[in-house]
């Protein structure tokens, strides 16, 4: 079944609003999520409600990786690639800082496995050595979670995925 744009939203408000009180989440300083595009959970007014109270960083894609940028409260937003909005500042290089990365996903499944649009681009990103001790938690509808999502070397398993209740 298909959610309207407003069951969209009210899913990610109880959804987000979940996240807020996740104990990963109350712990984190540095935080890795994502501008959400229409069909994933709609972090928009999460990012700007937590802008001033964590490290919140926010994915670019440059060529074939992901490179971070910290966003501030209130910045403008640019349009990259795949009409992705992303902040304009520096680049955030110390990966080994990010407590928490909340990833988006097409589909998951209960054993922590991501589908994702079919680039490679948070398997390659989650790979790296640096982010060992940040916790992988995926978020989605709870019509993207799937019985079994067929895996391949290279991809990476979240810790936790949450979904929404309805």
């Amino acid at each position: 079944m298909a959610l309207t744009p407003q069951q969209r939203l009210a899913a990610s408000t109880e959804l987000l609003n979940r996240l807020a009180v996740h104990e990963r989440f109350v712990a984190a300083n540095v935080v890795m999520l994502f501008h959400s595009l229409p069909d994933e959970i709609n972090t928009h007014q999460f990012i700007e409600d937590w802008a001033e109270r964590k490290t919140l960083l926010l994915p670019v894609v440059q060529g074939d990786d992901l490179e971070l940028r910290r966003y501030i409260k209130g910045e403008q937003m640019c349009e990259t690639g795949y009409h992705i909005e992303a902040p304009q500042g520096h680049i955030f290089t110390d990966l080994s800082a990010i407590d928490l990365v909340i990833v988006p996903g097409v589909a998951f499944d209960d054993a922590g496995n991501r589908m994702g649009r079919g680039r490679g681009y948070y398997d390659r990103f989650l790979s790296q050595h640096t982010l060992s001790k940040a916790y992988k938690l995926g978020i989605c509808y709870k019509q993207q979670m799937i019985e079994n999502i067929p895996v391949e070397p290279h991809d990476i398993r979240m810790d936790e995925v949450i979904h929404t209740l309805f």
